[in-house]
């Protein structure tokens, strides 16, 4: 009897080809996934040279007569129609990836020799072969169908054999390399912008040029200008805009003001940060009669000044929105626009478009009106200065802000009994020295006077979404406008978020959206001042849709409306400013075609949203891991706020910044990661780490370039 090990061998002194022909089609037929000519070669366990030719040679004629094809660069499958699934390729450190699919349930693993010539955010089309560990199906890249991008930013790393450029972002997946000729200046330890300009079948790195010279790693500006430009942000206004703003006049004319109505000897005020140059918003009151009163709510007429099809306006519809970073805001329009133009600053007469309401003290609307105005701001207050008004009932404006405070009250309390959800959770902020170094962390919560301004603004987008949508259009969709929607959330990710919070005693209810809401506010409730608080809000964030801009309404579910849109900040969004020329449109009688174009621009806007958040958290982030600069070896208490297989992430009480602690630093036991019950659990120990678990540890590591905080449990 033969040997199982030598089943199958090809003697190269008997080798037949009709016999190898029929061998490398078993071979075939009897894996799903594609193969290398490699591989083929060792499972048929051939070894010498003139055999490997053979091989070669039959596989040619193998696919010239369409019994095989490749699949991918240098793999061979047999030619039968197997299906293939697209979708957005997300890249590891190791060059390992996984394919987000909306065809399938579950993400596609593909391993670094699987991947091809790909880059994580490529759009790709891929093959199944197999499943790894029961957990996520196999498959491997048979056509990369777009590549995402060709700008990167990162460091460059020189050696003394090549040079190459490491990327910010680790979700790109390959380091790029440099040849010398195309460094053009760039030295160890840049921070570089780089353009691909090929990629080889064979080679492991794309090749690249170096296109821009931000700086040196670790510098503050070159941090700062480089997560600006991962992003794709600019960070300046081209001379030619800036030209054009140069020339809008600043002051008022009387023609203009004889087209609006006059609201400037009305009272009125604003209220933001107390570091805040662009004043999106205004509000008036006056009293009208027995219990009834006149509620003004003001907003900027940016469109006035934005000419359509001018300069100006397609650089502001480019950028979408203003980029509020830890230490500089990168705004949509140019400074003159929205930090004096435009802006509602005390004792200036200004052009806005308004929405009116006459409301009695219980917050009911009897009616509302919307067009343009003037209005002269009498006072600016931060929100600190209204807080204490509110809270002292005594200074400037103090009777109307406590009126207005108790209707803003009812207005939320209103809110949340038809379902809105209230998420109120602290927002990080920094103390800067004069070279923008973090010396201190604070946390930002919500009070009265913030809510006061949230509600009425609340009202006056709702109102104006209700108007075009409910009174103009009719409640169809005919009437083409920019709404605000929120879709209810993933019965799958409740699910999860349910069973998460069961372990520290919440309960959710499920059966129906209206449960879900009431249940979640109660939940958000109960946390409050639990060592849990934290973590829990932040997977209540993730567990809801995402919010997005569309001309299709289907209602915002987070706020409990049928209609919202975006009016109040049109100097820092975009969507407000097409919504004021609709809104205008309509009050002219006008009839608005090209629904098509509105869409487009609405995607365009919440693609914008997502990468200016995304911007704004790398630089948290970055100030975060410089907060610890100098304070290796110490010891804070921190909570565990992500577990994955290869560590815990864990953010430090005083400062939510997040570091890791490596699963092989973990040298009591092996620990095993439970995606059920997000814990990590020791084989023999039975020990436990999990989400929400209060932990200790040491500071061993912080790295500034990497934007990466090692922490070691104590």
């Amino acid at each position: 009897m033969k040997n199982k090990k030598n089943r199958g061998k090809v003697n190269k002194n008997q080798l037949n080809l009709g016999a190898l022909n029929k061998k490398i089609i078993d071979v075939f037929q009897e894996r799903s996934y594609p193969i290398s000519q490699k591989i083929l070669c060792r499972h048929l366990e051939i070894k010498d040279r003139a055999s490997k030719q053979q091989v070669f040679f039959l596989i040619k004629n193998l696919l010239i007569d369409g019994t095989i094809k490749e699949v991918a660069s240098g793999k061979y499958g047999l030619n039968r129609n197997q299906e293939l699934f697209e979708g957005i390729i997300e890249k590891t450190a190791s060059g390992a990836g996984y394919v987000i699919c909306d065809q399938l349930d579950s993400d596609i693993y593909v391993s670094p020799r699987n991947s091809g010539n790909t880059i994580g955010g490529d759009t790709v089309k891929v093959a199944l072969i197999g499943n790894i560990s029961g957990k996520n199906p196999e498959g491997i890249v048979v056509n990369l169908v777009k590549r995402s991008r060709k700008v990167f930013v990162g460091n460059i790393r020189v050696d003394a054999r090549s040079i190459f450029m490491t990327p910010d972002n680790s979700k790109v997946g390959t380091d790029f390399y440099i040849a010398k000729d195309k460094c053009h200046g760039a030295k160890d330890g840049d921070k570089v912008l780089v353009e691909i300009i090929d990629w080889p079948k064979r080679a492991k790195s794309p090749f690249a040029e170096v296109t821009k010279i931000i700086g040196r790693s670790g510098e503050h500006d070159s941090e700062i200008h480089a997560i600006l430009a991962e992003y794709g942000l600019p960070h300046e206004f081209p001379k030619e805009v800036e030209a054009f703003v140069e020339a809008i006049p600043e002051n008022i004319s009387k023609a203009e003001i004889n087209k609006r109505r006059d609201m400037r000897n009305i009272p009125t005020f604003t209220i933001d940060p107390y570091d805040a140059k662009d004043f999106d918003d205004a509000l008036s009151i006056q009293k009208l009669g027995d219990d009834l009163w006149e509620i003004g709510i003001h907003i900027a007429d940016v469109s006035h000044y934005l000419e359509e099809g001018s300069l100006l306006n397609e650089e502001a519809y480019q950028r979408a929105t203003s980029v509020y970073l830890v230490d500089r805001v990168v705004p949509m329009l140019p400074e003159k626009l929205s930090n004096k133009v435009c802006s509602l600053r005390p004792n200036e007469e200004k052009l806005c478009f308004s929405a009116v309401f006459t409301m009695n003290s219980k917050a009911k609307v009897i009616n509302e009106w919307f067009g343009r105005t003037v209005i002269y701001s009498d006072h600016r207050f931060t929100y600190e200065d209204a807080q204490e008004v509110i809270e002292k009932r005594e200074g400037k404006f103090s009777e109307e802000l406590f009126l207005m405070n108790k209707m803003a009250k009812q207005m939320r309390s209103n809110r949340i009994k038809k379902g809105a959800i209230t998420f109120d959770r602290l927002e990080v902020k920094f103390h800067l020295d004069k070279k923008n170094n973090p010396v201190g962390i604070y946390f930002k919560k919500s009070k009265d006077a913030n809510k006061l301004i949230e509600e009425f603004m609340l009202l006056a987008n709702r109102s104006v979404a209700e108007f075009i949508g409910k009174k103009i259009g009719g409640g169809s969709s005919k009437k083409p406008f920019v709404y605000r929607i929120h879709d209810v959330p993933d019965p799958e990710k409740i699910g999860s978020f349910s069973t998460f919070i069961h372990q520290f005693g919440y309960k959710m209810q499920t059966q129906s959206p209206k449960e879900i809401s009431s249940s979640m506010n109660r939940v958000l409730a109960e946390v409050q001042g639990r060592k849990e608080e934290n973590i829990v809000e932040m997977l209540a964030i993730r567990t809801m849709s995402k919010a997005k801009y569309t001309v299709e309404n289907i209602g915002h579910y987070g706020l409990g409306f049928d209609y919202y849109t975006h009016f109040t900040s049109p100097i820092r969004r975009w969507p407000d400013v097409m919504v004021h020329r609709l809104l205008q449109s309509y009050l002219d009688g006008k009839k608005i075609s090209g629904k098509e174009i509105i869409e487009e621009h609405c995607k365009h806007s919440s693609a914008m949203e997502k990468l200016s958040t995304d911007a704004e958290r790398a630089s948290i982030k970055y100030m975060q891991v410089k907060y610890l600069v100098g304070k290796e070896g110490e010891i804070f208490t921190g909570i565990i706020s992500g577990i994955t297989e290869f560590g815990i992430f864990v953010e430090l009480e005083e400062s939510f910044c997040e570091g890791m602690v490596s699963v092989r630093d973990l040298k009591d036991d092996h620990y095993v990661f439970n995606k059920q019950s997000y814990s990590l659990v020791g084989k023999r120990t039975s020990n436990k780490f999990q989400l929400g678990d209060s932990l200790r540890i040491k500071v061993r590591n912080v790295d500034l370039v990497k934007k990466k905080l090692d922490f070691e449990l104590v």
